[in-house]
């Protein structure tokens, strides 16, 4: 393996074939080179390069750095090596919901300047539970089947009765849709009031009561945000818009 007297230079194997080209490679590469280091980059171009490569070094994967002698390892070793956070496949996270939180919101100012020429109203407010209910359905309704196995760790109905776990992603979106216009209070109301309860009841058993550390669902079946606190807002967000709406057609 190639020796270099400086730490700043790292030679980088990765495969780039007429088929296929590492995006792992090519992040490991910008990841050097925005830490200052000159990559010496060769090419792994055909399989058989490939197997020979990984065989003659012991390696079961590509791409594969050495800086200096030392061999650090793929991309995930070398931001390890650099002192950058690695991220674990079971690390528990909220930036998908903060992140759909975060657009929703933004989806409502840009409504509301568009409506009324000003980004902050009570209707804004609306808007932005509203999209963030859709933007959640829609989360789930990419995966029905894993969405509901994951929903039935800790929904209390969904545990009496499986299909819910199916049903619930398509009544959180209409009852999202139908609240951005206003329109069929008497639908989106109850449905947004009743899934509320039943999910708020359900996590606070789960997480209060029983102490459960359980994955949410609230993102789709395949997330690792916890469930929790911003479970349980979510919820309860949905139940005070139940209220909220019908109320509101009254009083004004």
């Amino acid at each position: 393996m190639p020796r270099d007297s400086t730490n700043k230079t790292a030679t980088l194997y990765r495969m780039v074939m007429p088929d296929h080209l590492c995006p792992f490679g090519l992040k490991t590469k910008s990841l050097l080179e925005r830490e200052g280091y000159r990559v010496d980059d060769h090419w792994l171009e055909t399989k058989d390069e490939k197997d020979s490569f990984m065989a003659e070094h012991a390696v079961k994967t590509t791409p594969q750095v050495w800086i200096g002698d030392d061999r650090i390892g793929g991309y995930e070793e070398v931001r390890a090596h650099l002192g950058k956070s690695v991220k674990s496949d079971d690390e528990t996270t909220y930036q998908p919901v903060l992140a759909i939180f975060a657009v929703g919101f933004l989806m409502a100012l840009a409504i509301s300047w568009a409506a009324f020429d000003t980004v902050l109203t009570l209707r804004t407010l609306e808007w932005f539970v509203a999209i963030s209910m859709t933007l959640l359905g829609l989360q789930k309704l990419q995966d029905v089947e894993s969405f509901s196995t994951m929903f039935l760790n800790y929904d209390l109905l969904a545990q009496r009765w499986v299909p819910y776990g199916k049903l619930y992603p398509f009544g959180e979106t209409l009852a999202g849709i139908l609240m951005i216009t206003g329109a069929l209070v008497w639908i989106s109301a109850p449905v947004a009031l009743f899934i509320g309860t039943v999910g708020a009841v359900s996590v606070f058993k789960a997480v209060y009561i029983d102490r459960r550390e359980l994955k949410c669902a609230c993102v789709g079946g395949g997330s690792n945000v916890p469930l929790g606190f911003i479970s349980l807002t979510e919820n309860l967000i949905m139940i005070l818009m139940g209220l909220w709406m019908p109320a509101k057609a009254f009083l004004f």
